[in-house]
């Protein structure tokens, strides 16, 4: 059984079209530049001044968006509208706001 909000492929491609280019406009509103946020379809990737990328894809087959960052890497679903950690239930826009705020050593908050 699938876990998460959406029936079809058509309603999580969707929702992940309105998301990205949300959580694009924040980080555009980030007050550093060393960081490179672009959207692509599908994806949020996230290129450093030291060649770091953290990339946000969406996995279609499973509904989820995977964050792959700092060698790890995080599968998130959406339930109840707010895309969670399948395994840990950790908030997704926590989760990016606190990896990229790190790595910039700066306070960065996503709203959904």
């Amino acid at each position: 059984m699938q876990r998460g909000d959406f029936n079809t492929d058509s309603e999580f491609r969707h929702a992940v079209q309105d998301l990205l280019p949300r959580l694009l406009d924040q980080l555009d509103d980030v007050e550093s530049d060393d960081l490179d946020p672009m959207v692509r379809p599908g994806t949020l990737l996230v290129t450093f001044e030291d060649g770091a990328t953290f990339i946000l894809s969406q996995q279609t087959p499973t509904h989820e968006l995977w964050l792959a960052a700092n060698l790890r890497a995080w599968h998130f679903v959406r339930e109840d509208g707010t895309w969670v950690e399948r395994d840990s239930g950790q908030d997704m826009l926590a989760v990016l706001g606190e990896l990229i705020g790190d790595k910039l050593g700066l306070p960065v908050v996503f709203q959904a």
